[in-house]
């Protein structure tokens, strides 16, 4: 069954991951996601899977694939699809693909964001590694599922959503799937997160708390110092404090190594603000911001507005082995990493009840960056690695 199941997905169509590419890269400007200017339609691009895929749906084509175009707002659309197996219960699925991209200033660009262009092996535009390439990839993995239509006793499902960039508009995306209990039938069996980088499982993500420090002091002219209070020195000294027992409290954990992170729990500014005026003049008042990255180790016990708690998946589940048995088949080595970064849709996934496991076959240093590419070796090696797990499983 494994060798058949190899056989019937075979290699990625690179023309035709392509091209579908090329179109969702031509939507990215109007799918930017930055509220309150600009609203993403994911709908544009949830059209251009739909036209591959509804050939080999059971609806318009006569083929084994159930699509669910499931809508929360208007022109933001998610979509389900399912491959079914022949054995009840049994699932594996692709989640996280989304479909929404961060903003792009063409001006910053070497190249035009908002339309695909090829270097040679790098595939250049706003979402190809975050995320409209992984949405290509596994809308071409399930249309070759539905155009070759293997036996499987796992039914495979694939889940494209809305609204991940940016959380300030609630009930678009996942979470809403969720709380519906549209994607109930996952919990049965691993789901693979597929929105990280580098080809290798991402094991561990951090949480995040954003903190801001306001110090108030007198303003006067700095040759008369002894007639201001400095609220600039005043700031460095409480933060100083504050960091000491933040550090104190929130110790480099054991787990962190055993997960690959590479920095413990850290209390950082990273921005400073005050009114403005000479540099003759000690200002009346200043603002010290920047945030906490806690590894997932420690849990928030209190509430902060805009906080998100970070993600360890669990090593032991049938989802990280075959997971880690594929990369090591298909890209040749295998080696977890965990980021302070924060994904905290798959952490409310996991406390769903969810067996989350991530990866991702874009790059790391390309993420919400200028000039952002994937390459498509890279993304021939995902596929593959989709393909392992999938035949995996089935045994």
């Amino acid at each position: 069954m494994a060798t058949s199941v190899k056989q019937a997905l075979g290699d990625l169509n690179k023309e035709r991951f392509v091209a579908l590419l090329g179109k969702l890269i031509g939507e990215s400007k109007y799918v930017q996601n930055n509220p309150p200017e600009l609203i993403p339609e994911e709908d544009r691009v949830v059209k251009h899977v739909l036209d591959s895929l509804l050939p080999f749906s059971t609806t318009t084509g006569g083929g084994p694939l159930v699509i669910n175009h499931v809508t929360y707002k208007p022109n933001r659309g998610n979509l389900v699809v399912e491959y079914p197996g022949t054995q009840p219960g049994k699932v594996l699925s692709f989640v996280g693909m989304h479909m929404d991209v961060v903003t792009a200033n063409p001006a910053d660009w070497d190249f035009d964001p908002f339309s695909l262009s090829i270097d040679g092996d790098k595939l250049r535009g706003r979402g190809t590694t975050d995320c409209l390439g992984h949405v290509a990839l596994v809308a071409e993995l399930m249309r070759q599922l539905g155009e070759t239509k293997p036996q499987l006793k796992s039914t495979v499902v694939a889940v494209f959503i809305a609204s991940e960039e940016n959380s300030s508009i609630p009930g678009v995306g996942v979470d809403a799937l969720v709380k519906d209990g549209l994607l109930d039938k996952l919990k049965h069996g691993p789901l693979f997160w597929i929105d990280t980088a580098d080809k290798q499982p991402c094991v561990g993500t951090g949480g995040m708390i954003p903190w801001k420090l306001k110090v108030t002091g007198k303003l006067f002219h700095s040759g008369l110092a002894h007639k201001a209070i400095n609220p600039l020195e005043l700031a460095m000294e409480a933060l100083k404090e504050i960091q000491l027992r933040f550090y104190k409290d929130f110790p480099p954990h054991p787990k962190e190594q055993i997960y690959g992170f590479a920095t413990p729990s850290t209390m950082k500014p990273t921005q400073w603000s005050y009114p403005g005026g000479g540099i003759n003049q000690i200002p009346a008042e200043c603002t010290v911001s920047g945030d906490v990255r806690l590894t997932p180790f420690y849990r928030l016990s209190i509430c902060f507005d805009e906080a998100s708690s970070g993600v360890a998946c669990n090593l032991e589940s049938r989802g990280f082995q075959v997971l880690c048995k594929a990369t090591e088949e298909i890209v040749g080595h295998v080696k977890p990493y965990s980021i302070t970064g924060t994904l905290p849709l798959i952490r409310d996934l996991q406390d769903e009840g969810f067996d989350v496991q991530t990866s991702g076959y874009g790059l790391m240093a390309t993420y919400h960056a200028k000039n952002e590419y994937c390459l498509l070796t890279d993304m021939c090696q995902g596929y593959g690695v989709f393909a392992s797990i999938i035949s995996q499983l089935e045994d």
